[in-house]
């Protein structure tokens, strides 16, 4: 059994646990907000900066944020659960999508207010699809987030995979984060996505996009 944090040699990558990855950034010495992080704060999201990350293997990122919560324009606080860790730019697109799409498209649709989006992988040194063979997932540096649903004011919990759920509020969150990521995975896309959607910013020879 490997201790807590360990480095684990697969393949020809060392992948860290996030444990790991979140004890390597507090090790380091945290810099001085971007403007991108200026951006953000107070207004846009509550986030905290955390140092740069820096391998093992081609993992690591710079001007890297936890994002805690989403601020709406009236001042409600959209929770993230768990908070994500991400590269600001990132973590700038996510906080604008949700506070200019995602919110809106829940009172129009679904009747109640959004009040926490719940989250899975945002940073881990991992290959693509976890194939330690394959090139580094964007989540390995720290520019992409997995969703699994949305909490509303009214108790419920809107599952994107759920093909119950508001066909029209499913549609809207589709298009909305296709037109604002540059990857969305999600259900028939691969079996790796069936429970989840994958948001990334990866950046590809003319500006080419997937949608799935």
């Amino acid at each position: 059994m490997k201790r807590p944090g360990a480095v684990a040699l697969i393949g020809s990558f060392a992948f860290l646990s996030p444990s790991a990855g979140v004890a390597q950034q507090r090790a380091t010495t945290t810099p001085a907000p971007s403007a991108c992080q200026q951006r953000l704060t107070p207004d846009i999201a509550s986030i905290h900066s955390l140092a740069s990350i820096s391998g093992p293997g081609s993992c690591g990122a710079e001007d890297v944020v936890g994002l805690d919560a989403v601020l709406l324009k009236d001042g409600e606080r959209i929770a993230l659960a768990p908070a994500a860790t991400l590269r600001c730019p990132m973590t700038e697109a996510v906080a604008r999508w949700i506070r200019q799409e995602v919110a809106p498209a829940a009172v129009a649709t679904l009747g109640s207010p959004l009040r926490a989006i719940v989250t899975g992988t945002s940073y881990e040194c991992r290959g693509r699809d976890r194939d330690p063979n394959a090139k580094v997932s964007e989540h390995g540096h720290a520019n992409a987030l997995d969703l699994s649903g949305f909490k509303l004011a009214n108790g419920t919990t809107v599952q994107l995979t759920d093909k119950t759920a508001s066909k029209e509020f499913r549609e809207i969150i589709r298009q909305s984060a296709c037109a604002n990521f540059t990857t969305v995975l999600g259900p028939g896309s691969d079996s790796y996505h069936e429970n989840h959607v994958h948001l990334d910013l990866l950046d590809r020879p003319s500006g080419y996009r997937v949608c799935e």
